[in-house]
């Protein structure tokens, strides 16, 4: 029994000893005609290994229709039951959907959303992540009530606040919450969505709604980036005479710029793509019909795309989806980048 072990561990030592040396040949050839980079191949191999599950599904689902995407946005005529298309164009597709007065006001829509919610919701995140950071009782039980929003389904919740601000499925009549507490401040109601209501007054309910659902992931990043700032930093502040305010300003806020700076790119991104929201407080129209001055387009670019989706039977409509998809992509990443090359600045690693 014993010859057969070291018979198999001498095999064993013969085998790993053969596999050093190949390796240490091929090292020195590659180190021997300056392809140094090339010795860590093993290590390479291991990480390929681990990596391609996610890259093959990346490529799947998000690179080939980004491509394919963009390849239809150059099809004139693009019919996508046929799949045939009448020839290309460079730039007829994307001239075509920046003229129409929909896309403009989508476009509108959307950057009126991003810069208004973005900027309100990450303020109002970073003011209760310091308040929930400065009390002992009942924390966790706050940062319960707070996440809750993010685990919650977006329409649903965008329901409930088409019934806050309406009340009622019939639009002559706003009985919602946000009317009845107004009321009880001797105010008038007033007509948020329904029929009567004006732009401003129903892109309110959008920016509430976006900017509440919008707070839970915000706070829990936020406050863990301040539980996780030294507590001697503010011990030395308040040595030196530094009010509250001073240290949040001065170390804080510095100290979690980089935790900002993500919520900051993520939430644009995010915001720019926003659909639901608008599908469950205005409707899968995206209008309101009876507006104080007629009919409102309340449609994001997002809502845009899969308007012209729905209609890809007839000859050219997909191609003008894609176009449009890509301008939506063009657009998030010039802001994007141009975060980026403010955030070399501003923020504090």
């Amino acid at each position: 029994m014993s010859n057969v072990k070291e018979t198999l561990r001498e095999i064993t030592w013969r085998i790993r000893n053969f596999f050093v040396r190949i390796s240490t040949k091929t090292n020195d050839f590659l180190a021997k005609h300056r392809m140094e980079f090339l010795t860590h191949w093993p290590g390479w191999l291991k990480a390929i290994f681990f990596l391609l599950p996610a890259v093959v599904l990346l490529a799947v689902f998000t690179f080939y229709p980004i491509f394919n995407s963009f390849l239809i946005s150059f099809y004139e005529g693009y019919n996508i039951q046929r799949g045939d298309f009448d020839g290309y164009t460079f730039i007829g597709n994307y001239v075509h959907v920046l003229r129409l007065a929909g896309f403009q006001r989508a476009v509108i829509n959307t950057a009126i959303i991003v810069f208004v919610s973005v900027p309100v919701s990450i303020l109002i995140s970073l003011i209760i992540a310091v308040a929930l950071a400065a009390i002992t009782p009942l924390k966790g039980f706050f940062q319960t009530i707070f996440f809750l929003p993010y685990v919650t389904n977006t329409i649903a919740i965008g329901l409930v606040f088409a019934y806050m601000f309406k009340g009622n499925a019939n639009d002559l009549f706003n009985l919602g919450l946000a009317n009845q507490i107004i009321a009880w401040f001797g105010g008038q109601p007033i007509v948020w969505i329904g029929v009567g209501a004006t732009f401003w007054s129903a892109m309110s309910v959008i920016l509430i709604y976006s900017v509440w659902n919008g707070l839970a992931f915000k706070i829990i990043v936020f406050l863990a980036g301040i539980q996780g700032i030294d507590k001697q930093y503010y011990q030395a502040a308040q040595i030196d005479g530094s009010t509250k305010m001073k240290s949040l300003r001065r170390i804080t806020i510095p100290l979690i710029s980089p935790m900002i700076f993500y919520i900051l790119v993520t939430s644009v991104i995010g915001t720019f793509k926003t659909y639901t929201s608008v599908v469950a407080i205005i409707g899968t129209d995206g209008l309101i019909p009876f507006g104080r001055d007629g009919m409102i387009n309340m449609k994001t670019i997002v809502f845009y795309v899969y308007d012209y989706i729905e209609l890809a039977a007839q000859d050219g409509m997909m191609s003008y989806a894609s176009a449009a998809a890509i301008l939506l992509f063009g657009i998030i990443l010039i802001f994007t980048i141009i975060q980026l090359e403010v955030g070399k600045r501003r923020v504090h690693y």
